[in-house]
């Protein structure tokens, strides 16, 4: 009697303890899939981990496309064998498994891949031959071999196939891959000639194609695979924006020949923030891209008089969410991405001694750079006394006071991740408010080879975010690794530019929407002036 009691009451106990449990499975996760360029009806043997010991209710897509239940060859806990459907094409590939659903990993139609034209004397365009190696990781450098690039570089670059998460509402013929070009923050270009390339490949690619764009054309695409990324980086929910600024001058004395030269900041181009397109702006550009800056020249300004220049622009962002394997990430110090952005500044003093001292005490024995970035980020939003006022102190003086606001966190970052020896840079621009109102904000990315730029933004993990602001729930996790998609990036590192006239007067603008050194500079007879930069006004929010 008492031990069907027993058995009356218990059994129910552990269906509902092992009910439980299953609910807090983890997500599935795909490592890899191969190949990532084929042919519909092969298969593809995907690589992973929690797809479960059996198919029972979960499934693959591919390309949005289920293959039947006949396609599947195999199904493990970390590995799934499956026919790719042969009415399908180029697309992402997802395990879904109990209702949760995995990371994406790209799977490339190589029916979609034009082929190679072989004829020496089939235009005057560029033409791909080869590319050696025929893969490589994010970050490496590979040559291009061809004709008809051009004697030098000149307006001309070299795109890699990149892939954003479509809404699932997004129809499946308007689905497209895009295209990433080759970064110089990442030192893309390394030679240009005629006849070769060499070039790095740049943060967001995916396995796919590249191809050469010159004044003269662009090449056909070539079949290009990315492999051993250690982890996943996925770039979603696109939203546009649409803004406009401007600079307003008022002249007092002028006599003669002057010149006002004005360095306005443009919103930067990277894997996630695309299509920057320029609607309307009162005067054309004196230099259009100079060094991540529109350069514009007013001249022979008369005395008592104004001028002005404005821009109205669109920008594609993208949130950003990342998933590291720390066991596979391996670093290369003799990198230029290593060198460059290891290096102490005036404005990253990484190389000052309590810097020092403190970023080893915060890494402790740790060797893996995304672990030391993580400790480093901890340190940060726990102890270093964050604020929302604005604190007029060097870093090392923040850090000795621990007050820091958005500005000094981002600084501080990138000083101890770069004394730990992890590459990082700050990234300068602004909040987009649910007002549609726009704050001045600073965040930071520290590099991890073969996979690219991860975000991580130290003021808003700690919850130091406008009142306006929707900030992401969870935010102390959220904010190391993955970045929303609430924000406009204007400057990524210390933009340096030069001045036009040795002579010249310059003017900069600390702690501004871009981390720019040079901003205004006089020239001749232009005795006395005065400018009033405008705040970046949000006109209009598209989402997918």
């Amino acid at each position: 009697m008492r031990t069907g009691f027993f058995l009356f009451w218990f059994l129910p106990l552990i269906s509902l303890i092992f009910s439980f449990s299953s609910c807090e499975e983890d997500a599935p996760v795909i490592s890899a899939i191969d190949p990532r360029i084929g042919q519909l009806g092969e298969v593809l043997t995907i690589t992973g981990e929690n797809f479960g010991d059996e198919q029972a209710e979960s499934y693959v897509t591919i390309a949005g496309i289920p293959p039947t239940t006949s396609s599947y060859i195999e199904w493990k806990q970390d590995r799934i064998q499956v026919k790719v459907p042969e009415f399908g094409g180029s697309g992402l590939v997802y395990v879904f498994v109990k209702g949760k659903k995995s990371n994406p990993e790209l799977f490339a139609n190589r029916a979609d891949i034009p082929m190679q034209v072989e004829e020496d004397n089939a235009g005057i365009g560029p033409r791909i031959k080869a590319i050696e190696p025929a893969s490589g990781t994010v970050g490496s450098l590979i040559t291009i071999k061809g004709r008809g690039f051009g004697a030098s570089r000149d307006g001309s670059g070299v795109w890699f196939s990149w892939k954003a998460e479509n809404s699932p509402a997004t129809p499946a013929e308007v689905r497209q891959n895009e295209a990433v070009e080759a970064s110089e923050t990442e030192f893309g270009y390394e030679s240009w000639n005629d006849r070769e390339i060499q070039v790095r490949i740049p943060d967001g690619t995916v396995s796919g194609t590249v191809e050469a764009r010159t004044p003269r054309g662009s090449s056909l695409p070539v079949s290009f695979d990315i492999t051993g990324k250690p982890g996943t980086k996925t770039f979603k929910d696109k939203r546009s924006y649409t803004i406009r600024y401007s600079v307003d001058i008022h002249v007092q004395e002028a006599s003669g020949h002057n010149s006002l030269y004005l360095w306005i900041p443009r919103p930067i181009t990277s894997s996630s923030q695309r299509n920057i397109q320029i609607l309307e702006r009162s005067h054309d550009a004196f230099i259009e891209n100079y060094r991540g800056s529109s350069l514009f020249q007013l001249v022979d300004l008369a005395p008592q008089s104004t001028a002005g220049i404005f821009f109205s622009c669109l920008i594609d962002v993208y949130t950003v969410e990342t998933g590291l394997r720390t066991a596979q990430i391996k670093q290369n110090r003799n990198s230029p991405i290593h060198t460059a952005y290891t290096l102490s500044t005036s404005l990253i003093p990484s190389d000052n001694e309590k810097i020092k001292l403190l970023a080893a005490s915060i890494v402790g024995k740790e060797q893996n750079p995304h672990l030391k970035a993580q400790l480093i980020y901890r340190w940060l939003i726990s102890k270093a006394g964050m604020q929302a006022a604005t604190v007029n102190r060097t870093v090392v003086e923040c850090i000795e006071e621990k007050r820091c606001d958005s500005y000094t966190a981002a600084l501080i970052f990138c000083s101890l991740a770069r004394a730990a020896g992890v590459p990082a840079l700050p990234v300068a621009g602004v909040l987009v408010n649910h007002s549609l109102s726009a704050s001045k904000h600073y965040w930071a990315e520290f590099w991890i080879d073969g996979f690219g730029w991860v975000p991580v933004d130290p003021a808003l993990g700690a919850g130091l975010a406008p009142a306006a602001f929707n900030l992401k729930e969870n935010h102390a996790a959220y904010y190391f690794g993955n970045i929303d998609n609430q924000r406009i990036a204007f400057s990524k590192g210390e933009i340096r530019v030069s001045r036009m006239d040795p002579r010249g007067r310059v003017s900069v603008r600390n702690r501004d929407y871009a981390l720019q050194d040079l901003w205004e500079e006089a020239s001749g007879g232009l005795d006395s002036y005065s400018s009033l930069w405008s705040d970046i006004i949000i006109t209009g929010v598209y989402t997918q």
